[in-house]
């Protein structure tokens, strides 16, 4: 995978919480996770996600400054460039 876009993302979210993840848009990639209905153990549910998916680590430290949709869109492709 060259590029994890919005639609892995939010079919990851939705994975994880289904009510909450279906309130995730476009718009509200800079609200925090918390605003949207995800608490610590869901951003790190994510991270776990993430990580199967695409075979990649995500340290602790990583997961504490994805505290948006768009930081982790971000972070993960940042990892994915560098490759």
């Amino acid at each position: 995978m060259s590029q994890f876009t919005f639609d892995d993302l939010l079919g990851i979210l939705r994975a994880v919480d289904d009510q909450s993840g279906g309130d995730v848009t476009e718009e509200s990639l800079d609200a925090p996770y918390e605003d949207l209905e995800f608490d610590s153990l869901a951003v790190l549910e994510i991270a776990t996600h993430i990580q199967q998916k695409l075979g990649m680590s995500i340290p602790d430290e990583a997961v504490e400054e994805m505290r948006t949709p768009r930081a982790t869109l971000d972070y993960v492709n940042r990892r994915l460039a560098a490759v």
